[in-house]
């Protein structure tokens, strides 16, 4: 059984939901210490100039290290009517927006207290149109109690994984031969984004990677898991 970890993010990457896809099991990583600056209240979108950042506010004066569980969304800055105008002005006229402007309309017309709630109902929702089966968890649920390579192996004990499948980015600080030593096998994701027909490319003739998976959905709609899964995106053992 394959196991993936990773904090919740917003709107997130295709990159994100691949590996989700080549896994059994899923677990959100809420007890880890948020990072501003990173993916976790923020994404692109494709705009007929390029990409733009697309923001969620929080509150972070006078409260410290925050873990990802913990981080409330500043909602007096009017960024859910922000957002949803964005979504209006640079993909309504994409061939499958109007086929899940519905729901992004209700998530922009909610008041969110708590940054952990919207981006996983925003995921959740993806995992469904993209028909993505994996078990999903909270790391919280789990009782976790370590850091780091420890913690990855703790959550493969629980869920009964013999495989953790990594981002790219766990060659930075995983420890190997510690996964070896625990009979887990250790493998890393190779992700080769997909090109498809975006919006405003017969205007620049450029495809933009790495836009928060809105793009592809807007644009391909239900055959979205298709053009995800032919990407060419394959593991690599550590």
């Amino acid at each position: 059984m394959i196991v993936t970890v990773h904090q919740p993010q917003y709107i997130p990457w295709l990159g994100y939901f691949d590996k989700i896809d080549r896994s059994d099991c899923f677990v959100f990583l809420d007890q880890v210490q948020y990072k501003a600056r990173e993916y976790q209240n923020r994404n692109m979108i494709r705009t007929d100039k390029g990409p733009l950042w697309l923001t969620v506010p929080v509150v972070s004066k006078g409260r410290g290290r925050q873990k990802i569980c913990d981080v409330m969304i500043d909602d007096n800055s009017g960024w859910r009517k922000r957002h949803w105008r964005s979504l209006q002005t640079w993909y309504g006229r994409a061939e499958f927006f109007r086929d899940y402007a519905g729901f992004f309309e209700a998530v922009y017309s909610r008041r969110w207290e708590r940054l952990i709630d919207l981006n996983v109902c925003i995921i959740r929702f993806f995992l469904k149109v993209f028909g993505i089966r994996a078990a999903v968890y909270f790391e919280s649920e789990l009782n976790i109690h370590a850091g780091r390579t420890d913690r990855i192996i703790q959550i493969c004990r629980r869920l009964g994984a013999d495989t953790y499948l990594s981002g790219t980015g766990g060659k930075n600080y995983l420890e190997e031969r510690r996964f070896n030593e625990a009979g887990i096998r250790l493998q890393y994701q190779d992700f080769i984004h997909p090109c498809y027909k975006q919006r405003y490319t017969e205007k620049d003739g450029l495809f933009f990677p790495n836009m928060s998976s809105l793009d592809l959905l807007f644009n391909k709609g239900g055959a979205s898991i298709n053009v995800l899964r032919g990407a060419g995106a394959g593991l690599n053992a550590a």
